[in-house]
């Protein structure tokens, strides 16, 4: 049974790591999302924004 509970959390967690994602996605208008992995796994999500201001 814990392989069953081990392979449950992954899904979750890998769900969590795709909802995060989306969300940062969508909060941006402009700038760059970046997305750090090491061994084949997702560790760090970098999002940086531009706020840019119509001067005319």
């Amino acid at each position: 049974m814990t392989t069953d509970t081990r392979k449950y959390s992954q899904v979750q967690l890998k769900t969590a790591i795709v909802d995060q994602i989306v969300s940062v996605l969508q909060g941006i208008q402009f700038g760059s999302v970046e997305i750090i992995i090491h061994d084949g796994k997702v560790v760090q999500i970098e999002r940086k924004e531009k706020l840019r201001f119509d001067t005319k």
